[in-house]
């Protein structure tokens, strides 16, 4: 499918201002250049053309919020100046698997100011000497390299650190159901114990009282088989 033709389905009956990214993969630029973006898509903070055959970005139009763009496995080998003319506040360039050879070709990229992480993985580049040294010398608001920083630290992911953080969330709303849970239980236990305690004192006080009553019933028995010894003897 050609470019100009999967931009216009991507818009999904939205004007090019309302879109805020933008995915074209593995479509077709019938000349290597960019086809169907233009002016109009200001919004545009994602882009991602990978595999559609650029070999140019001479066409790409201004995008002054664009922060993150994907370029990777196209045939691009030069003219990264246009990215600093119209892309001024990227953060975030993948441009691994393209025709890069030469640092001064990268060297284009020092004007965007804001460009923290630079990917440039199966490019000829890297097969530099100190490739890793002389791009983080060359563009010092690098801060990670091909997913690495300058130490070899890996890149934080973003998605990585939301799951961690609702994972967060989870543990620290189980102890406090289960501390109610014991609560619970320890009043429930506490309850039951003076419930049997309140029983047991009963139990004794109607032990106490039969024993005062037997104790009753055969003094008068005992008194009873005296008086008719008694009477027996006045016969």
């Amino acid at each position: 499918m050609e470019m100009k033709k999967r931009i216009s389905l991507e818009l999904r009956n939205r004007t090019p201002v309302e879109v805020a990214e933008l995915v074209v993969d593995n479509c077709r630029s019938s000349d290597g250049e960019v086809e169907g973006l233009t002016d109009d898509f200001k919004e545009l903070e994602f882009l991602s053309m990978v595999n559609v055959g650029l070999t140019s970005l001479a066409k790409l139009p201004s995008l002054p919020k664009l922060r993150k763009l994907e370029l990777s496995d196209n045939n691009i080998s030069g003219g990264l100046e246009t990215l600093s003319e119209k892309c001024p506040n990227l953060t975030y360039l993948n441009l691994s698997g393209n025709k890069i050879k030469e640092l001064s070709t990268v060297e284009a990229l020092q004007h965007l100011k804001n460009l923290k992480s630079l990917d440039l993985f199966n490019c000829e580049i890297t097969t530099l000497e100190e490739y890793r040294e002389s791009i983080f010398e060359l563009l010092p608001q690098v801060m990670y390299l091909d997913g690495f920083d300058a130490e070899d630290n890996e890149a934080p992911d973003s998605e990585a650190d939301d799951d961690d953080e609702d994972e967060d969330g989870e543990e620290g709303g189980g102890p406090l159901g289960d501390y109610d849970d014991e609560d619970e239980d320890d009043e429930g236990s506490e309850g039951g114990e003076d419930d049997d305690d309140e029983d047991d004192y009963v139990d004794e006080e109607e032990e106490e009282g039969g024993e005062e009553e037997a104790e009753v019933h055969g003094e008068k028995r005992k008194r009873d088989a005296e008086d008719e010894g008694e009477d027996d003897d006045d016969d």
